[in-house]
């Protein structure tokens, strides 16, 4: 019986000891504090180096300055974006720092010195401390009113052009196709094929005055797009039937990259576009250029304009189509914005009965249902307009640039380069029985992209 009783009083007192918090053995664990300082310092001296030395990969991480970076900006509404993110990056950045230190503190300072630390008793349990919670709640407050005061204050800011310069913007609407955008400039009236007037229309290269404010009215013909300029202006969605907005200003001269920012189908991640923007004087210029109907290239016009200026466009190398193509956007970006000045002037060579059957081409191979040509035979509204597709930088929706060699691979297979695309799908191809429509041999591309390119 006694035996039993001392029996039962050992599992109770090991009970007890297991489910009663006062009688938790905890410890505390030892660690080498000297192996984790040199660790550090190996860590952060082998980053140094990369840095000091130029290595040019470390460099492209840490640089940040692509042609579509938000942190070098070239306007007011994407500087107001990158001042609030910063701001926020410094308050995070003070918080990481003070909890880490508190932390690292603690680490040290109660740390186990010995085997006889690691299995001490713990000291009295508490549950919590009033004044350092309230003082957590209050710091948290004022560090979220931190953030507040500019955030409220730039979305005010970027909604819409401040009233001081309100009569001196001007309006462009952007709308958004599977996947291109279409830009409309609706003060500046042209004569349409079919009689009346229209606003001016281009695609894919929106061509504005530095120095003005510019606000887009967003539109989508389809699905819901997203559009952003990364160095000049945030993202907006373009929501099908439904107004919205967006308004930036290039604070000088340049080239700048868009991009689709919303999943939109099949192609969404090549649905690219370009802003550029000149400066008042280059800008009336081109504008004026714009509205004319299409050039005509005639031997006595390509004589005249021969002696006038003869640029040609100097196309950078690119791979031929095939599973080892690069479908990145032409050019170097360092020097877009000289190639796009250079596509403007006629190219030199241009054969005149060349361009006259490419333009035959054009009518009999129905390109004339979807694409409008003002002057020519083109009155087409589904894709996008070729009035003065020659002086574009870029073709294919800013992915190919457009020199001779891709718009040639581009009229070719236009499904490779981007999938889905309508010009190939209810273009080349019956959509219902997936029966050709018609067929283009590489003399016809060949006129074909002779007459498209001598649109200036």
């Amino acid at each position: 019986m006694g035996n039993n009783l001392g029996t039962l009083s050992r599992l109770y007192g090991a009970a007890t000891h297991r489910c009663c918090p006062h009688t938790i053995h905890m410890t505390r664990i030892r660690f080498d504090l000297t192996k984790v300082f040199r660790s550090s310092l190996l860590a952060l001296g082998g980053l140094s180096l990369l840095l000091l030395t130029g290595c040019e990969k470390a460099q492209k991480v840490f640089d940040l300055s692509g042609p579509q970076s938000t942190i070098l900006t070239q306007g007011p509404v994407a500087k107001a974006q990158y001042d609030v993110f910063m701001v926020t990056v410094y308050v995070t950045m003070f918080i990481f720092v003070v909890v880490g230190a508190v932390l690292a503190y603690a680490q040290f300072k109660f740390r186990a010195k010995s085997d006889a630390d690691e299995h001490a008793e713990p000291p009295p349990q508490s549950h919590g401390n009033p004044l350092i919670e309230v003082g957590l709640i209050v710091a948290s407050v004022a560090l979220l009113v931190v953030i507040a005061i500019p955030t409220l204050k730039n979305i005010w800011f970027t909604h819409d052009v401040p009233e001081a310069e309100r009569a001196n913007a001007m309006d462009v609407n952007a709308i958004g196709y599977q996947w291109w955008f279409k830009f409309e400039y609706p003060s500046e009236m042209v004569k349409q094929p079919t009689g009346g007037e229209a606003p001016l229309v281009t695609a894919n290269e929106l061509v504005v005055p530095a120095g003005v404010p510019v606000r887009v009215h967003l539109r989508t013909i389809d699905v819901i797009h997203s559009f952003w300029i990364p160095k000049l202006a945030g993202k907006v969605d373009m929501i099908p039937n439904r107004a919205n907005f967006l308004w930036f200003k290039a604070d000088k001269p340049g080239y700048y990259y868009g991009q689709c920012a919303e999943y939109c189908g099949e192609s969404h991640a090549i649905m690219r576009f370009r802003v550029i923007a000149l400066s008042p004087a280059d800008y009336v210029k081109w504008l004026d250029n714009q509205k004319l109907p299409a050039r005509t290239a005639t031997a006595a016009a390509i004589r005249r304009e021969s002696e006038q200026l003869e640029v040609k466009f100097a196309s950078a190398e690119m791979p031929a189509v095939g599973p080892h193509s690069t479908l990145a956007a032409s050019f170097p970006y360092e020097d877009s914005f000289g190639q796009w000045k250079k596509m403007q002037a006629p190219e030199a060579g241009e054969s005149p009965a060349l361009v006259a059957e490419g333009r035959r081409l054009f009518k009999e191979k129905t390109c004339i249902s979807c694409h409008t040509v003002r002057g020519h035979e083109g009155v087409g509204i589904t894709g996008p307009d070729l009035t003065k597709v020659g002086a574009r930088s870029t073709i294919a929706a800013g992915v190919l640039e457009n020199s001779t060699a891709r718009m040639h691979q581009w009229i070719k297979d236009p499904n490779y380069f981007k999938p889905g695309n309508k010009m190939y799908h209810g273009g080349y191809v019956d959509t219902a029985t997936g029966k050709p429509l018609f067929t283009l041999n590489d003399k016809e591309i060949d006129a074909l992209v002779a007459y498209l390119h001598s649109l200036k």
